[in-house]
């Protein structure tokens, strides 16, 4: 009777033991169930705000999205930028017009200069002026005084005497050979109005190197001028046409 006793009691431990786990495989299957449909629950409630959107915003937001993911869309970004910067390197580079710096320099000589940005050479322009206008104002002052006096030592008019202002004041025309004098006046004359004639030539000349510097700079403005100067002499082998032997020689090689 006691055996048997032991038997049911055991036999009801095992079956309340996997009535147990058979509730807790219950359990933990319905948990395994429920997790994507909460986590389908949360994306729901994160798309909730655009889902009242329209249909057209949400495929263009979409498309932006998956357009700045690209690497295609990166190269463009980064062309249009390099484009960009290289627009504004060209806009500040100077480019200067030779045309225009022609009519600047002809219109005032040093403007050419000026507006292709050599203010190194304006005042050699000016100084060039300056002192033409200075020699040709001060030899055909001179020019007219001896004219003047040539002139009055001609006539037979006794008060017409301006050749004696050369002279000092203690001189008389009695101390002073007639023949003499004329030569002078006339050799002094003719040498003033040549150098006047040859200043107001240099201004001219100096007014056209203006006009053909300020073209010529304009132009070569971006010519590229390399630091590589350099020559090279070695001997060499010359083939000459008189002996079938070559001759020996020097050959010289110019980089620029």
């Amino acid at each position: 009777m006691e055996k048997r006793v032991n038997i049911a009691w055991s036999t009801r431990a095992v079956v309340r033991i996997i009535a147990l786990l058979l509730c807790l495989s219950v359990f933990y299957t319905s948990a395994l169930a429920q997790e994507p449909q909460e986590s389908r629950s949360d994306i729901s409630t994160i798309a909730e705000p655009y889902s009242i959107l329209p249909d057209s915003a949400l495929y263009s937001f979409s498309s932006s999205i998956d357009s700045l993911s690209t690497p295609s869309l990166l190269i463009d970004t980064t062309a249009v930028i390099v484009d960009t910067l290289a627009r504004e390197v060209q806009v500040k580079t100077f480019d200067p017009d030779a045309m225009r710096a022609v009519w600047l320099s002809a219109l005032c000589p040093g403007l050419g200069q000026i507006y292709n940005r050599r203010y190194w050479k304006l005042p050699i322009v000016v100084g060039g002026f300056a002192g033409l206008i200075y020699a040709t104002t001060w030899n055909g002052r001179m020019f007219a005084d001896y004219q003047q006096a040539y002139l009055d030592v001609m006539d037979t008019d006794p008060n017409t005497n301006s050749y004696m202002d050369f002279f000092p004041p203690y001189y008389t025309e009695d101390m002073i050979d007639d023949a003499w004098l004329k030569n002078v006046l006339k050799t002094r004359k003719d040498a003033y109005r040549h150098y006047r004639d040859y200043c107001i030539v240099g201004m001219v000349a100096l007014y056209l190197v203006c006009i053909i510097d300020a073209y010529v700079d304009a132009e070569l403005y971006h010519f590229d001028i390399s630091t590589d100067l350099a020559m090279n002499v070695k001997p060499a082998l010359i083939p000459t046409s008189l002996t079938l032997r070559p001759a020996l020689g020097l050959q010289c090689a110019i980089t620029f």
